[in-house]
């Protein structure tokens, strides 16, 4: 299901030269920084798989600096609190945008999990390919082969991303995660010690835009909502906060759900409301 709301800003086009001159300046170093990242990453993971099997001790963090390459040619400033929990487990955060995808692999190395669908967006599908993304159906008969595929990554030291909620917001508030979802980290095969960590990310959009201006949703396109970032005059930030791990010892998917929902949108309202005082 995708979240909608009554209110959306409208999608600014680059205005005059000095408007496409800024998507040009910005899209074009982004796009070869991945191609670069890409053609690099190919024989890198042949090598990897070799000497390493299913691990991915080196185009984790490969993928952690493009991304954070590409951050820099958008102008986007990025900073993260908190440390990546030890020992093995999932994340889980709020998702409110394609950036996601950037800021997120930016914080540490991931490998999101994602609706089956996603594969074939145009574009997307290359940052998707690039991420190792792991792909989903969500279908209750697939649910048993998919807690399996999830324990075998786990397993091999993948911190696998999950978005509960199940779609993308504006940015600014955190809805009611799927319990659903959370089953699959229930499954005897996972190591005892599994623990979930929640994340919050927090968008700030640039000084006289919309606070929502980050945010991807509903019917936005995506062509539309890309030529708005890369030609907005000045940049915001983004904060990726990583929050204490949730146990899964003794907890059932609807505890799990409850208190990393509660933790994510506390992150999310502290970071927001930060910088609001800031402002």
């Amino acid at each position: 299901m995708t979240w909608r709301s009554d209110d959306v800003p409208a999608l600014a086009r680059p205005a005059g030269f000095s408007g496409w001159w800024r998507v040009i300046r910005r899209g074009i170093p982004a796009i070869l920084v991945l191609l670069i990242g890409v053609i690099l990453i190919l024989p890198m993971r042949g090598i990897e798989k070799l000497l390493h099997g299913p691990r991915r001790p080196w185009t984790g963090p490969h993928v952690q600096i493009v991304c954070r390459l590409v951050l820099i040619c958008i102008g986007l400033g990025w900073r993260r609190q908190g440390q990546p929990m030890r020992g093995p487990g999932a994340i889980v955060a709020n998702h409110s945008s394609w950036l996601d995808i950037l800021t997120m692999n930016a914080a540490l190395p991931i490998f999101f999990v994602s609706k089956a669908e996603v594969r074939g967006w145009p574009g997307i599908n290359i940052l998707t390919a690039v991420t190792n993304t792991h792909f989903v159906v969500r279908d209750p008969k697939f649910a048993r082969q998919q807690a399996r595929e999830f324990a075998a990554r786990v397993r091999a030291g993948h911190r696998l991303l999950f978005f509960p909620e199940g779609t993308s917001t504006d940015g600014r508030r955190v809805l009611p995660f799927k319990p659903t979802l959370f089953q699959g980290f229930l499954d005897p095969e996972l190591p005892e010690a599994l623990a979930i960590q929640p994340m919050s990310v927090a968008y700030h959009a640039p000084s006289g835009c919309d606070p929502r201006f980050y945010g991807w949703w509903g019917d936005m396109g995506l062509g539309d909502h890309l030529l708005a970032v890369l030609s907005a005059p000045h940049q915001g930030r983004v904060e990726v906060v990583l929050l204490p791990p949730v146990p899964v010892a003794g907890e059932t998917r609807k505890t799990l759900a409850l208190k990393t929902c509660e933790s994510v949108r506390e992150g999310l309202d502290a970071a927001l409301g930060e910088a609001d005082n800031q402002d």
